[in-house]
């Protein structure tokens, strides 16, 4: 019975000297171990379509139209994410990325193959 009131007091003193709450300690060190995980697994989203390798003037055709669509998803979770929250952080976040992402939609547009050629 000591030695089970010892490892209790000396787990209840760690966790002190740490920074407080075992369990909201526990809850960091979980979430800490996901993102890890996460980092280690790489990217999860799957490109739109698969592109076949390129070169020159197909390379940069490919990369456009790419960040188009990624731009054009970014913006449709943006005016989702804007109608739906009410704080106003999020809804801050969500205007500023509309915003962006539309202005290099139009860049991106702007950028044609045959016009970079010919320059």
């Amino acid at each position: 019975m000591k030695r089970l009131a010892a490892g209790l007091a000396l787990l209840a003193t760690a966790a002190c000297s740490e920074g407080g709450d075992p369990v909201q300690m526990a809850l960091r060190d979980a979430a800490a171990a996901r993102q890890a995980a996460a980092v280690a697994e790489g990217p999860t989203i799957a490109p739109a379509s698969p592109v076949a390798p390129a070169v020159g003037g197909q390379a940069d055709a490919a990369f456009v139209a790419g960040m188009i669509e990624h731009h054009r998803a970014a913006v449709r979770m943006a005016v989702d994410a804007l109608a739906r929250s009410e704080d106003p952080e999020i809804r801050r976040m969500a205007q500023a990325e509309i915003d962006t992402r539309t202005r290099e939609i139009a860049v991106l547009q702007a950028w044609e193959p045959a016009t970079r050629e010919a320059r």
